[in-house]
């Protein structure tokens, strides 16, 4: 009685696995378990099995796995396969395989022996899964990626949030960092500092409406320097319109960015002294002028112009006065600040404008050019002088009404000996003796009152 319940047990059993077994929709083969001569011998097999390779049960009921076998399938994956089974374990892999009709697809594998009361195998248990997708899609992805790498654009692809999880190699050498550095990090690692906040707001706010966004990024290399890139980024949208990836196309410009900085410089400074231009000198005048009028941050200019220079070339030649220039850039250039900027406004004469000055810190500086040009020897012409006119911004004037001032400065230091530095300030001008209180005082002193019309007298002229 004990017995037969089991047996009925047992059936009922087997029998609920193999409904189990053909609602599945895995595909499954029972084979038995030779693997000599022609192999195991097919069993049992499902619907999910027969719909996979286009046979009906009763064409594979009988017959070799081997059948579905053909010039793709990998030998080696067989011979593990064989390796497996024979020491009794299960084995997964996956081959090419053919369907009925000469097709192929690709198959994964998960085989397992079952062994009876006494532990001996009698039969092998194959899951089936067609993964012709997935390996088309993984193929199609790897040939992507090739494509990407094969690219001279640098190729970064984020997340929604902005999480690096691609870059091409052209990219890691854009950046110089490798992808291994690079993925996983948020894109804020590749900022250099020098865009302003608007830049990036411009770039959300473009991207957050569906826009692509195409500009110039200023970007940090591995090394700490900076590199130019011409960028265009677009979002990358899923099967429900939602916004899954960035991509951005770098392309660098660099080198053109250089030339065209270099070209520009070149357009700016003067052959002769390296000093700007006039050009350049009065876009930094209207510059400080903007300035000035809109945060009312007083700006000053010196009018230099070298002493008896006609003579200088009329006796010496061209070639001592083109020397004479030389000298003289070199003294201003050493002398004003780093945020001013020294002109050859022309011929002999120079042009200081100062950012942010005061008529102290103008007068100062003016006095020291004054002092290092009267120690200047050329070989030839000897010792030579510069007089100088200086004048600060107030409110209302224009950048012409300044340099008409300093002009007229400049002109009584020619007028009244030469060498010598005279201080506009507004319609009136500083008297010259009360030019060491000037630079005494500094910043803190203020004009009032009429002043006397008499230059600051420095060294005699030759």
């Amino acid at each position: 009685m004990i017995r037969a319940n089991a047996i009925a047990k047992r059936t009922i059993t087997g029998q609920l696995l193999e409904i189990a077994m053909a609602q599945s929709f895995c595909a499954v083969m029972i084979t038995d378990a030779r693997l000599d001569g022609e192999g195991p011998v097919i069993e049992y097999c499902n619907a999910a099995m027969c719909e996979m390779t286009g046979y009906t049960e009763a064409e594979l009921l009988g017959r070799s796995p081997r059948m579905l076998q053909g010039p793709l399938t990998d030998q080696l994956v067989l011979q593990r396969l064989h390796e497996s089974l024979e020491q009794g374990l299960p084995f997964q892999g996956s081959v090419v395989n053919y369907r009925k009709d000469g097709c192929t697809y690709h198959v994964e594998w998960n085989i397992s022996p079952v062994r009876d009361e006494k532990g001996v195998i009698r039969h092998f248990v194959a899951v089936q899964r067609d993964i012709s997708e997935r390996v088309q899609a993984e193929q199609e992805r790897a040939l992507l990626a090739r494509a990407l790498n094969a690219a001279n654009d640098g190729i970064l692809i984020t997340d929604r949030d902005s999480t690096i999880v691609f870059v091409n190699q052209a990219f890691e050498a854009l950046t110089g960092y490798s992808a291994a550095e690079l993925l996983g990090q948020p894109t804020e690692m590749l900022r250099s500092g020098l865009h302003e906040p608007e830049f990036y707001a411009q770039l959300q706010e473009a991207l957050s409406l569906g826009h692509n966004f195409r500009a110039t990024f200023i970007n940090r290399h591995k090394s700490g320097g900076v590199y130019y890139a011409e960028q265009s980024i677009a979002a990358l949208r899923d099967e429900s319109g939602q916004v899954s990836h960035y991509v951005g196309a770098s392309k660098d410009i660099s080198r053109m960015v250089q030339r065209e900085m270099e070209l520009r410089e070149r357009a700016n400074r003067d052959k002769l002294t390296g000093l700007l231009n006039r050009h350049a000198g009065e876009a930094e005048l209207k510059r400080n002028q903007l300035q000035a009028q809109n945060q009312l941050r007083p700006y000053g200019v010196i009018l230099g112009d070298i002493d008896l220079f006609k003579q200088v070339n009329d006796r010496f030649g061209h070639v001592a006065g083109d020397r004479v220039l030389k000298m003289v850039a070199h003294v201003l250039s050493g002398k004003v600040r780093r945020y001013d900027h020294a002109v050859r406004w022309g011929g002999e004469e120079f042009l200081i404008v100062l950012s942010d000055a005061s008529l102290g810190v103008a007068a100062g500086l003016a006095e020291r050019i004054r002092c290092a040009v009267a120690e200047c020897a050329d070989p030839e012409v000897g010792h030579f002088t510069i007089s100088l006119g200086v004048g600060l911004w107030e409110p209302g004037e224009t950048e012409d009404d300044l340099l008409k001032r300093a002009d007229a400065a400049l002109y009584r230091a020619k007028h009244r000996g030469r060498n010598q530095v005279a201080i506009a300030t507004g319609s009136m001008n500083m008297p010259l003796v009360q030019a060491p209180e000037l630079l005494a005082q500094g910043d803190s002193l203020t004009f009032s009152g009429k002043s006397p019309d008499k230059p600051w007298t420095g060294a005699a002229s030759p």
